[in-house]
């Protein structure tokens, strides 16, 4: 089974109507998202808690990091530098930090509210390499940018 975008972006969008709470659309979505398709082995969000430093968020899956500081990992990356990282092959990436033993290849996003305020990554996971692809993170992207742009 693999994820229906247009789908997904229309029930998501039906259950996030008129939400700005950024905990409870974080939890909405990793919830859809995680059941929507096969390759997602660990699903959820790390969130800007300090000065460059994320931590847990909503998430499916087994356990993830507690803490992740911008300078470390692929999630690091993401929010360090606010760009999308697509990883097809977790043990080629400098740095990547191994919460789950499992985890082959990874796809993570940053997510903005409405006035560009970065409130944490949208971190997937999947125990298949190579398990991403370009149109995963846009379509992706889309649906984040939807979802918070109300978000406080």
């Amino acid at each position: 089974m693999t994820v229906d975008y247009a789908t997904l972006s229309k029930t998501l969008a039906s259950l996030c109507e008129g939400e700005t709470d950024e905990v409870a659309l974080m939890a909405t979505v990793v919830c859809e998202l995680h059941h929507s398709d096969d390759r997602f082995d660990w699903t959820g969000f790390y969130r800007v808690t300090g000065p460059e430093m994320l931590k847990i968020g909503p998430y499916q899956g087994g356990h993830g990091c507690l803490q992740i500081p911008f300078s470390r990992g692929v999630c690091g990356a993401a929010a360090r530098t606010g760009e999308v990282q697509l990883v097809p092959d977790v043990d080629t990436f400098p740095g990547h930090i191994a919460c789950a033993s499992s985890t082959r290849s990874e796809l993570v996003l940053p997510v903005w509210n409405g006035a560009g305020r970065l409130l944490g990554v949208l971190d997937i996971d999947s125990d298949q390499p190579d398990a991403f692809t370009q149109e995963d993170a846009d379509k992706l992207t889309a649906i984040l940018k939807e979802t918070f742009a109300a978000a406080e």
